[in-house]
């Protein structure tokens, strides 16, 4: 079944931004979806991830950084980019709580950037129930000496990385593995085996919406089991 997409504007400090949203019935909780850094929300992968999200029982709020929406090809700088994630976490909890759930828990994820940023949001006290990265950009490719780990031990929600073994924001792999340790038992790191950046595997091409699509099933799975761990 599929399930039926709005669009919807979220205003963000005076600046509206455009957002999708998705509920089927029965939903137990939302997961917000923020784009990478190049792409949009419209990317087939963010469409393909939340698709499969909804027909799997959750409703989706997937939206454009201020950035993207105005046209630029330069990512907002993370202030912006917290507030844009403030905003629409509060939108998505308003839905949410207008769909007679006003204590659903509201989930943040991310691909690569917009992953990053919902970290950073969240560390500096953004309410989320928890963070999936869809590939977590860990250091600038070729520069493993520069990492942007500082602030993930400090957040305490649950946390699922799911990353590419062959990531080059993420090589060495043992760098992610010791971030993950340091976070501490709320991070579970997800290796996919020769997957790069985009979840990209040489010798299988599959279409992008396929493979946001497959990444579906391990994020609600995170989910679900948090839930019952509570």
């Amino acid at each position: 079944m599929t399930t039926d997409e709005q669009s919807i504007t979220i205003d963000v400090d005076g600046a509206p931004v455009s957002a999708v949203y998705a509920r089927p019935p029965a939903a137990t909780a939302t997961i917000v979806v923020a784009h990478g850094a190049g792409t949009g929300m419209e990317h087939p992968f963010m469409s393909g991830f939340t698709r499969a999200l909804n027909d799997d029982g959750f409703a989706t709020l997937r939206f454009n950084f201020p950035y993207r929406e105005a046209g630029r090809k330069f990512p907002d700088r993370p202030p912006v980019a917290i507030a844009t994630w403030r905003a629409v976490m509060d939108a998505a909890a308003a839905r949410a709580a207008d769909a007679g759930r006003p204590d659903e828990p509201i989930w943040a994820s991310g691909k690569s950037f917009g992953g990053r940023m919902a970290s950073m949001a969240v560390a500096e006290g953004m309410p989320a129930a928890g963070l999936v990265f869809l590939g977590y950009p860990l250091h600038a490719p070729g520069k493993p000496e520069k990492p942007r780990d500082e602030h993930l031990p400090g957040i305490t929600v649950p946390m699922l990385f799911l990353q590419g073994r062959n990531d080059p924001f993420a090589k060495p792999n043992e760098q992610l593995d010791e971030v993950a340790a340091r976070i501490g038992p709320n991070a579970v790191l997800d290796w996919i085996a020769d997957a790069n950046h985009t979840f990209e595997v040489k010798r299988a091409k599959r279409p992008a919406a396929e493979i946001g699509a497959g990444l579906a099933a391990p994020v609600a799975a995170f989910v679900r089991g948090r839930a019952r761990a509570e």
